[in-house]
């Protein structure tokens, strides 16, 4: 192989991946203890560097399998961090990607496995590095992207209440919201389909569960009109 770059510097690139779940009400985030130096024994999102036989999102979608199982997940670069200090052990550039996954359909025994935990995203330890950095950033662009299009569903279950939406919303934005104003928000947009089934788990009444239509969505768009919280 011909050399064309030999006199230029060389360095290592990394993928992290600040992986999203929701569960029991709660935004929750993937985190693991890292296993060698620098900085081992701390707080770490899930992450590796990049061989020289795979895409950034190949890499990024082989660490979120590795963890999780879970394959074809919602997937998003969101920055590159390139501090010359950002990792003691060796100059580092980071590609930052987030990820939002159902935890139901997960593989929770391969994430134990590996000793990974779901940890509240209020209940978030100081982490390594300026992975910190990256999860603030994170969840500032699902805050926004989540008000004006529908990435939230990527957290739900395929079928889902009113109230349990409610409450995801809640946890993203991370502040409450009226009942009877958010209800008639979202029956207004239209891109929802009702089933014939009810969820009676907190209530004999019971609450209707409802899917997501893709396709009323995707009609929605092209009319101009918005999908707004």
């Amino acid at each position: 192989m011909v050399e064309f770059y030999s006199g230029e510097p060389k360095h290592l690139l990394a993928v992290d991946c600040v992986i999203f779940g929701f569960d029991k009400d709660q935004l929750k985030l993937l985190l693991v203890k890292r296993g060698r130096p620098p900085q081992e024994g701390g707080w770490s999102l899930m992450g590796g560097f990049l061989p020289p036989d795979e895409t950034l999102e190949e890499a990024a979608q082989r660490i979120l399998t590795k963890w999780t199982g879970l394959k074809n997940v919602f997937l998003e670069q969101f920055y590159n961090f390139s501090k010359l200090d950002r990792d003691p052990g060796e100059r580092v550039l980071s590609v930052a990607v987030y990820a939002l996954i159902k935890i139901d359909e997960s593989d929770k025994e391969l994430t134990k496995s590996h000793g990974a935990e779901w940890i509240d995203i209020d209940k978030i330890p100081k982490l390594i590095f300026d992975h910190g950095q990256m999860v603030e950033m994170a969840l500032g662009i699902i805050k926004h992207k989540s008000r004006f299009e529908p990435i939230g569903f990527e957290l739900l279950p395929e079928k889902f209440t009113i109230p349990q939406l409610q409450k995801l919303y809640e946890a993203i934005l991370q502040q409450k919201l009226d009942n009877a104003n958010f209800r008639k928000k979202i029956l207004s947009m239209k891109v929802f389909q009702k089933l014939n089934e009810k969820d009676k788990e907190f209530s004999k009444r019971g609450a209707f569960y409802y899917q997501f239509d893709q396709e009323k969505y995707k009609k929605l768009n092209e009319s101009g009109s918005l999908f707004g919280i």
